[in-house]
């Protein structure tokens, strides 16, 4: 049966199914044919490495038939692996039932990547629209790739977020997603001013804030009156929403200030100093004492200049004496 099986293949053009998309195995494979000794055994290896092929591309076509740049690589990685250790475990030549093993071995591998990639990566976006690059496992060119919304819309909901007055707000718009989007799309953020639960705004209540590559918008020193409805729109330059989300931003005022009362020192009790105030009597009590201190001081002073003239004339006159006598 494997023989014809084999002789209907070899009629069919081998097909590229991700796998065999990568430069580095199809030389792997066409290494490997050539390796063996006869000619005869380079075409039965290479009818099963064209059997190959075809079931990669039914393993490719039955899960959505594309695969992405980062799960080829994991799967061909993995396999290159696998089929290095087969030529090392190889005795004498090729043999065609572990040729036929390694091959199936890939296909698993192929299918255990794509299942991964499929089941998680291939439409992340469990809101809003994404358009991504991915390589067709059949022509092994790239493509695009649309990933509805799961919602059928691009709003994605509304977040509340609760401030203070003179605090900070950060609107965060990214998701892991974002980063797939082919192109270059923007963030664009507006604002429709006024308190919550008071009325839905309309289109025309938004006023544009920024656009920006970044995907968070950080408000600063708050006050009451910059609460509202900030959105966030992921777009491309032709006006594309891919993505859209709404922040219900609410501003508590800060608490009255409470003044603190004085603090009222008692007074200081007022001293009478009446009576230590110097009475009449005393006072002229002490200008008689101070005029008698300076008299006595003057008359003594007086008699101390006066001993002290009669003596320098005395010395004088007895100078002169005793020039004379000489």
């Amino acid at each position: 049966m494997l023989l014809m099986l084999l002789s209907l293949l070899c009629c069919i053009p081998a097909a590229m199914a991700c796998l065999q998309c990568d430069r580095t195995i199809r030389v792997l494979h066409e290494d490997f044919i050539l390796s063996a000794p006869t000619l005869s055994d380079q075409i039965e290896l290479e009818k099963i490495t064209d059997h190959a092929y075809v079931t990669y591309r039914e393993t490719s076509q039955a899960r959505k038939g594309v695969i992405d740049p980062s799960t080829l690589y994991r799967a061909k990685t993995e396999y290159e692996s696998e089929f290095d250790r087969f030529l090392n475990s190889m005795r004498t030549g090729p043999i065609t039932h572990d040729t036929i093993q390694i091959m199936e071995k890939g296909r698993g591998i192929l299918e255990k990547h794509l299942d991964a990639f499929i089941h998680d990566g291939l439409c992340p976006n469990k809101c809003g629209f994404l358009n991504r690059r991915v390589m067709d496992c059949i022509s092994c060119r790239y493509k695009i790739y649309i990933c509805p919304s799961p919602t059928g819309q691009q709003d994605c909901g509304e977040y509340p977020i609760e401030a203070e007055e003179g605090g900070q707000a950060v609107l965060n718009c990214f998701r892991p997603w974002h980063p797939l989007l082919l192109g270059k799309p923007e963030y664009h953020y507006s604002w429709s001013p006024g308190a919550l639960g008071t009325q839905q705004p309309d289109e025309s209540d938004f006023a544009a804030l920024l656009v920006t590559d970044e995907s968070s918008m950080v408000l600063n020193q708050l006050h009451v009156t910059e609460q509202g409805t900030y959105r966030c729109s992921l777009q491309d330059r032709n006006g594309t929403i891919f993505y859209q989300v709404a922040f219900l931003l609410s501003v508590a005022p800060l608490p009255p200030q409470t003044h603190q009362p004085l603090v009222t020192l008692p007074a200081v009790p007022r001293r009478d100093y009446s009576r230590l105030q110097p009475t009449e009597e005393l006072l002229l009590s002490l200008v008689a004492m101070v005029i008698v201190l300076s008299v006595t001081a003057s008359v003594g002073l007086a008699v101390v200049l006066r001993r002290k003239y009669i003596l320098i004339v005395r010395r004088k006159k007895g100078t002169e004496e005793e020039k004379r006598m000489v």
